[in-house]
């Protein structure tokens, strides 16, 4: 049986993550794109004057670059692409009759400088790939000293034209972006409580769909809640300081993220559960919080004031149906006390929940540039692999690009360029998207295109092909290159008509095909990526934080250490899960998988970390087991899991035997999980 989130089609490590996410549908986004670039085009149909065509493209590529965020960086971002866009335009035309010589070096440079750029993240590897467009289109034609200008002056007309709209029409409130991914998260929790109920209710659920409900929801939860969190922190560098607003953000996201770890915890009381009573106080337990967190994530997202009374009685009928039993107990007092926090932001008088947090500091700008770049001056880095792969394998084909007489060829380049990834496995997933988007989108493009004849039914389609490509831009790669497609050739029939549109797809096709068969081959050539010596580094970090994360829990349960660096060591232990997951599926998606013996033993390893989590988590909130053992018994068998889990990250063997037993199956749990662990990874090292 597989099971599914809102965001992760499954847990299925072998399937590539190709998937549709509908809820990322923005008809705004792709509204103000219509406005961008269609309402140029239109004047350009009354004036008729060719450089607005440049406008109209600058317009277009700075859409692509605002992937949102807090309006100071977004403002800031594109700007800078603009300005940018606008120097490498005009100097690339100058430079064009130069030779190749001179223009496939610089052109090149410029290309690894675009890719090295995603060391910055998300924005500035959305700029990098749009300034390797503008680049490769400026090399098309070659530029008088005078056309340059004019050109330059356009796209920078088009650029701010973008970003005016951007700012009134797009106006998103500076703190919306962070709203936006805290509310992401609450969603997320409610499909894991009732997937985790529909396993609770079942008679015999086979351990494979706990092992798969597990992988799935938790691995999506925790990327949700590392977005949001980069959301969040990286709105507070923007603006200098942790304000109110921001505060409650974060107090939501940490409500939010210590409620998945009581599930987590219930999750593994509930798999062992032999007794019906339990499973079924839980499965009722879990169906109040699965509406619950629903009602929340809407009212957050939406910042809608919530029915206090109503939620108070879900919360309240969530603890009758925990009270009794001593393992659930305390799990629902612990999930009710974030939910009333939670639920508190959304409540009449509330909102100053987050004064608590305001003024924390923020990292110095400087080190925000320079320390990413410093971080991957190195050859070990992936990113720095990448980028000196994108130069090398740009070189033959802008080479054939320009040699080549053609108004398509740029298209070579692009699609090489844009489809490399860091990872083998991610680069063959763009170019399976590309290519299957292209071919759609062709189609759609040439049926629009055999209706709409004249000029202007052209420029008036350019309106609802923006609108429905940008809308669709973050459902999917692949779905957005089929929404762009036809936009693309009706902009082609526009700027060079003549052609007609069973040629523009050929060609399109054909290149990207080309294009896409060249850049999973450089990747597998050149400085491959290879996962096998990352995973046995991300298993190595897993283990270490598991550890780490069962020495927090036992120093909290001594009243030696506190509930915070607890809860910093639980975040620890699961984003060392996912990267770890995250390298297994690249690993299994590689030429001939490597080592098929140790593939299964890290996916044995990946299972069992999971549910070492689960008792790890049940562990820490067994309060009514606390006080029956002594604080010498408990500091012996810390030590020997946190040592256990340090040998099995080096490597090394035997393993200590274990502390002198105690009455405590929680303990006894967790040991049978790193002795599996110790047996499981003698294949794998």
């Amino acid at each position: 049986m597989m099971r599914g989130t809102l965001r992760n089609p499954g847990a299925d490590l072998a399937r590539l993550p190709i998937g549709l996410d509908l809820r990322a549908i923005s008809i705004v986004e792709g509204l103000r794109a219509a406005i961008a670039c269609g309402a140029v085009i239109l004047v350009n149909e009354w004036v008729q004057w060719p450089p607005l065509f440049f406008m109209a493209l600058a317009a277009n590529l700075t859409c692509f670059c605002d992937v949102g965020g807090p309006i100071r960086q977004r403002l800031f971002i594109l700007l800078a692409f603009t300005l940018i866009g606008a120097l490498a335009w005009c100097g690339f035309g100058l430079l064009r009759p130069a030779g190749l010589a001179v223009v496939v070096p610089l052109a090149c440079a410029a290309i690894f400088c675009c890719s090295f750029a995603r060391v910055w993240g998300v924005p500035a590897t959305a700029v990098g790939n749009v300034l390797v467009v503008a680049i490769v289109l400026s090399l098309d034609e070659p530029l008088s000293l005078g056309g340059a200008a004019v050109i330059g002056a356009m796209f920078i007309a088009g650029g701010l034209w973008a970003i005016l709209l951007a700012l009134l029409l797009w106006r998103l409130h500076p703190y919306q972006p962070a709203h936006a991914a805290v509310a992401n998260v609450w969603p997320l929790l409610a499909a894991l409580a009732g997937d985790l109920r529909s396993l609770a209710v079942s008679k015999r659920t086979p351990a494979a769909d706990w092992d798969a409900h597990a992988r799935s929801h938790r691995r999506a939860v925790r990327e949700a809640v590392e977005r949001a969190r980069d959301v969040v922190m990286e709105l507070v560098r923007g603006r200098g300081a942790l304000s109110e607003r921001g505060g409650q953000a974060l107090i939501r996201l940490e409500a939010g993220d210590q409620i998945f770890g009581a599930l987590i915890a219930l999750s593994d009381l509930l798999e062992d559960a032999d007794a019906p009573d339990r499973r079924q106080n839980g499965a009722r337990m879990l169906r109040i919080l699965q509406a619950t967190l629903g009602t929340l994530s809407r009212a957050i997202l939406t910042e809608r004031v919530l029915d206090l009374s109503r939620i108070e009685r879900a919360i309240d009928a969530l603890l009758v149906s925990a009270a009794g039993d001593p393992a659930l107990q305390p799990l629902g007092e612990a999930i009710a006390e974030r939910l009333r926090i939670a639920v508190r932001l959304s409540t009449p008088g509330g909102h100053d929940a987050g004064e608590t947090l305001a003024g924390e500091p923020t990292q110095p700008s400087s080190d925000r540039f320079l320390g990413p770049i410093r971080a991957n001056l190195t050859w070990k880095s992936a990113i720095l692999r990448h980028a000196m792969r994108a130069a090398v394998i740009a070189a033959p084909a802008l080479i054939l690009t320009l040699m080549v007489e053609g108004a398509f060829t740029h298209w070579l380049t692009i699609t090489v360029v844009l489809t490399l990834q860091p990872y083998y496995a991610a680069t063959w997933q763009r170019a399976l998207e590309r290519i299957g988007g292209t071919m759609l989108g062709g189609l759609i493009g040439a049926v629009l295109v055999h209706f709409a004849q004249t000029p202007v039914a052209l420029a008036a389609l350019m309106f609802p092909l923006c609108i429905i490509g940008f809308s669709a831009r973050q459902v999917s790669y692949g779905a957005f290159i089929a929404c762009l497609m036809p936009q693309l050739i009706v902009l082609v029939e526009l700027v060079n008509p003549g052609h007609s549109s069973i040629e523009i797809i050929e060609m399109r096709a054909l290149f990207t095909v080309i294009g896409g068969a060249i850049a999973v081959a450089g990747c597998f050539v050149l400085w491959p990526s290879w996962e096998p010596d990352r995973l046995r580094q991300e298993l190595r970090s897993t283990l270490k934080a598991h550890g780490g994360y069962a020495k927090a829990i036992i120093a909290e349960i001594l009243g030696e250490g506190s509930e915070k660096a607890t809860e910093g060591a639980r975040r620890a232990a699961g984003v060392a899960s996912n990267n770890f997951e995250t390298s297994l599926s690249r690993a299994i998606q590689e030429p001939g998988r490597g080592d098929r013996d140790k593939l299964e033993a890290a996916m044995v390893a990946d299972a069992t970390l999971r549910r070492a989590a689960g008792r790890l988590s049940a562990l820490r909130h067994a309060n009514y087991a606390h006080r029956e053992i002594d604080a010498k018994s408990w500091r012996a068998w810390g030590d020997w899991i946190a040592d256990a889990f340090t040998r099995l990250a080096q490597g090394e063997k035997p393993m200590a035997p274990r502390p002198p037993k105690v009455e405590l199956e929680s303990l006894g749990r967790i040991a049978r999980q790193i002795e599996l662990l110790e047996t499981v990874l003698r294949r794998f090292w």
